[in-house]
């Protein structure tokens, strides 16, 4: 009479080949992750930008309207990105109450440096400079990232 050896667990080689399998299963997984990761960040980015962005044109806006109290060779552009989140009084209102174009000033996601404060995270432009070289001033025309890395698309995140 031939006894059948009872077979329990699992052989070497099988378990090998599972850690080989699931190897290549996470190398494989781990650059799509990365991607997913960028894109969220460039994701923020573009949001953070617009916010700030429409924030400005309204500051502007309001300035052009006779509700915020500028100087005749002013630009009608905020001084400073803080300005937009603190408030400015509306010179139209006689109780005197402020205009609020942001909640807060987003941080640049793609800035790491955890002790800058949120407006400073950001490259400023003022009006009086070219595009082709944006430069800070007297005011804040525009903003853009000081990362010197490159998006997914291409284009360095600082010409966003």
């Amino acid at each position: 009479m031939i006894r059948k050896r009872a077979t329990r667990g699992f052989t070497l080689i099988e378990m090998v080949i599972v850690v080989a399998i699931v190897g290549i299963l996470a190398s494989a997984a781990f650059p799509v992750a990365s991607l997913v990761a960028q894109r969220s960040k460039e994701a923020e980015l573009r949001s953070a930008l617009r916010q700030v962005r429409e924030a400005l044109d309204a500051y502007k806006r309001a300035g052009d309207e006779g509700r915020i109290e500028r100087s005749v060779d002013a630009s009608g552009y905020p001084s400073s990105l803080d300005v937009l989140a603190s408030g400015v009084t509306d010179i139209k209102r006689p109780d005197g109450q402020k205009i609020y174009f942001l909640r807060r000033v987003p941080r640049d996601p793609m800035n790491d440096d955890a002790r800058l404060a949120a407006a400073e995270t950001w490259a400023l432009r003022s009006y009086a400079s070219p595009p082709e070289s944006p430069e800070e001033g007297k005011d804040v025309f525009d903003i853009h990232s000081r990362s010197a890395r490159t998006g997914l698309n291409g284009v360095p995140y600082r010409e966003w």
